[in-house]
């Protein structure tokens, strides 16, 4: 009776720590679903783009068990400290209010931030005095901007445009360029990467491009993309780290990123 309770005991702490280990390497990953080619929802529904290939390399080599779910923009950050899922990786740029409230892994892409107007819009911007962001501030003096809520590009435009320009908010970035394509507004302003994916390198962007100089404010925009993980996390971000140093390094990134973009996304 003895030996069969022993291995009983045994059995048991077996399971118990297959379970943990399990728990360990399970890892759920939000991504917004609507920001292509970094993140969109494919014709069969499912999650795909630039962010889930990465996340996909990342966890192969780091042996998490990966699961992927959607989550809207504005609340992907209160969904990761409300423990709703463990990382994020949506595009998101390492700003310094975003470290405040998530901790970031080394950076997987280099976003630009740019506004796209009409090209009678741009041609204004590029004749208006000034230069850099004065010269966006004189020329969109009056006019309508919009926005992503919560987006990199919202808070910085907010506040250099607060009294200048008419603010409006979207919830998604294919909502903001059909009101710029219909005239509703004048100008949006946004990581330039996914506006010139999906909208300036379309037949739906024909008339409009890049306006003005890039925004380049370190204090808004960051140093790069990195995956958002909450602050107590830091295991999970040196796992999610070291197996990002070895795709960079066995061109497992490279390949990814060639299906995407055709110039160097990572940058230096």
């Amino acid at each position: 009776m003895r030996i069969r309770l022993r291995y009983l005991f045994a059995i048991a702490a077996i399971c118990v720590s297959l379970t943990a280990v399990q728990a360990q390497t399970n890892v759920r990953i939000a991504t917004e679903g609507a920001y292509p080619p970094f993140n969109y929802v494919d014709a069969k529904g499912k999650l795909g783009g630039f962010d889930i290939d990465i996340a996909s390399a990342i966890c192969a080599v780091a042996k998490f068990n990966c699961t992927f779910v959607a989550q809207n923009w504005d609340g992907i950050v209160p969904g990761l400290n409300a423990e709703k899922y463990d990382l994020i990786f949506a595009a998101m740029t390492a700003t310094i209010e975003r470290r405040k409230v998530v901790a970031f892994s080394n950076k997987y892409a280099s976003m630009p931030f740019r506004f796209v107007a009409s090209n009678r819009v741009a041609d204004a911007i590029a004749a208006a005095p000034g230069t850099g962001i004065d010269q966006l501030k004189t020329a969109l003096k009056g006019k309508t901007i919009g926005l992503v809520t919560a987006s990199t590009a919202d808070p910085y435009v907010r506040k250099k445009f607060e009294g200048v320009s008419t603010l409006r908010s979207y919830q998604k970035m294919s909502d903001v360029l059909q009101d710029l394509k219909a005239g509703r507004i004048d100008a949006y302003a946004d990581g330039a990467l996914g506006i010139d994916a999906t909208f300036l390198k379309t037949a739906t962007g024909k008339g409009y491009r890049f306006a003005g100089a890039p925004l380049t404010d370190p204090a808004y925009f960051g140093t790069g993309v990195g995956a958002a993980a909450r602050l107590k996390d830091t295991e999970l971000l040196a796992k999610v780290n070291t197996a990002l140093a070895q795709i960079l390094a066995d061109g497992t990134y490279q390949k990814i990123a060639k299906k995407y973009f055709d110039f160097d996304i990572y940058g230096q």
